[in-house]
């Protein structure tokens, strides 16, 4: 494979990205996977490319008040330590099981993510509910964890439980999770980066990926404001279930 598939794939992630407020890690997870890239060498090679776009995203949202410091905070450690440990399970499983590890886990992310673009907007499930700190430590180390290992899903998981269970602005989850994705991304990175000795990472994977989403990102930005948003969601979430529902069930 040439640098310019990982480029276009990294594009395509994050036009779905821009167009949908999460979805590169889960996107650009099940491209890489499809176009023949291990478990590993694909979720290392997203959270790398995520470290930069996370970090500006993260200070945009900061920027404009967007983010919640104490739900930052309760989620980002958390979640940094569910990446770091996920990374290093990810990196300890046999090439076979990984890729079927990290299908189910893309597989069942598409599901959430339909769910959550057929419902979203239907408001908040327990209205009257206090945020529950013990309750966001978990979602964040959980949403890092999965993200890790499975290759994507910290948005898919994170946001739209949050918008649902708690009475938190949208604007301030979208912000915050956000904000913390960088700790996520950055954690799993360096719990990839203890493996590096033993693994087989394709740097060309990595470059082409960060590349094509940073050169696709102000077209992506355009994006939001031009295409429906649950149209397309439906289509991508319909796409990943199939892709990663087939890789399972013929092997």
């Amino acid at each position: 494979m040439t640098i310019l598939i990982f480029v276009l794939a990294g594009s395509i992630a994050q036009l779905v990205d821009g167009a949908l407020g999460m979805g590169f890690g889960l996107t650009s997870s099940t491209l890489l996977i499809t176009l023949g890239a291990s478990a590993v060498v694909t979720s290392a090679a997203v959270h790398v490319a995520e470290i930069g776009t996370t970090l500006a995203s993260g200070i945009a949202h900061w920027r404009r008040d967007n983010v919640d410091k104490k739900i930052l905070l309760w989620l980002a450690v958390p979640g940094g330590i569910g990446a770091f440990l996920g990374a290093t399970f990810l990196a300890s499983l046999s090439l076979e099981r990984g890729k079927v590890f990290i299908s189910t886990i893309l597989l069942v992310l598409g599901f959430l993510l339909l769910f959550r673009n057929i419902f979203f907007g239907q408001g908040t499930l327990f209205p009257n509910a206090p945020i529950n700190s013990r309750y966001i430590k978990f979602l964040g180390f959980s949403g890092g964890f999965v993200d890790a290992a499975g290759g994507g899903g910290w948005g898919p998981v994170v946001t739209p439980t949050l918008l649902v269970s708690t009475q938190t602005e949208p604007r301030k989850v979208i912000g915050t999770v956000s904000a913390a994705e960088f700790v996520v991304a950055l954690s799993a990175t360096a719990g990839f980066a203890l493996q590096l000795s033993r693994l087989e990472v394709d740097w060309e994977v990595i470059a082409g990926l960060a590349i094509g989403g940073v050169l696709m990102a102000p077209v992506a930005a355009l994006l939001v404001s031009k295409v429906p948003r649950k149209p397309l969601g439906i289509a991508i979430s319909v796409a990943i279930i199939v892709i990663n529902g087939y890789r399972l069930v013929t092997g």
